[in-house]
């Protein structure tokens, strides 16, 4: 083991985890990701995901240890399956809540899927009820770190929050190539 802590882009999905994974990317941080979902027109930079986090609930945490010293991206509904014996380092994506949803929206009917399944009032009360459970939990667990980001505010302001994440992993990242990454063409289910 080297012991080394496992960084973790997370958030609901549609919250700017796959931007985020890209800038840590570029700062210099290997990605764990296998490539089997690819660019999209939802996210024409790619998803940045590992396929075997979805299997935690499972079980299968192997994979963890090839985690030390990378990002992975987990949706914030896995990250209590997270084993205590790594030590974590979470940026947590925050965007507003209706374009979350708009952006869900948009991605079912691209994909042709009902979008009429859970009504937003409904899924608004759900995904608010499952943050404040999540970040309740994070702040118990004595091997995890976090670091809240404002999707909204990183578009508008990418000066402000690229120091601020750098600070958080290490003070090692490539700072110029971050900011580079951050692109508002990108930000297209505003609220």
């Amino acid at each position: 083991m080297t012991n080394q802590p496992i960084t973790i882009v997370s958030g609901l999905p549609r919250s700017g985890t796959s931007m985020m994974m890209k800038l840590l990317e570029a700062g210099g941080i290997p990605v764990l990701i296998d490539g089997i979902r690819t660019a999209d027109d939802d996210n024409p930079k790619g998803y940045y995901e590992f396929e075997r986090v979805k299997q935690l609930p499972d079980g299968d945490d192997a994979w963890l240890a090839d985690a030390q010293g990378k990002v992975v991206k987990l949706i914030s509904a896995l990250l209590h399956h997270l084993p205590s014996h790594y030590t974590y380092r979470i940026v947590f994506m925050r965007r507003r809540m209706e374009e979350i949803l708009r952006s869900q929206q948009k991605m079912l009917v691209n994909r042709d899927e009902s979008t009429d399944k859970v009504d937003d009032a409904e899924l608004t009360f759900l995904f608010q009820k499952h943050l404040l459970k999540t970040e309740a939990w994070l702040i118990d667990q004595p091997n995890i770190e976090v670091l809240y980001v404002d999707y909204n505010q990183m578009l508008l302001d990418p000066t402000g929050f690229v120091p601020q994440i750098n600070e958080f992993l290490g003070s090692t990242l490539d700072e110029t190539a971050m900011l580079q990454v951050v692109d508002p063409t990108l930000y297209r289910n505003r609220a």
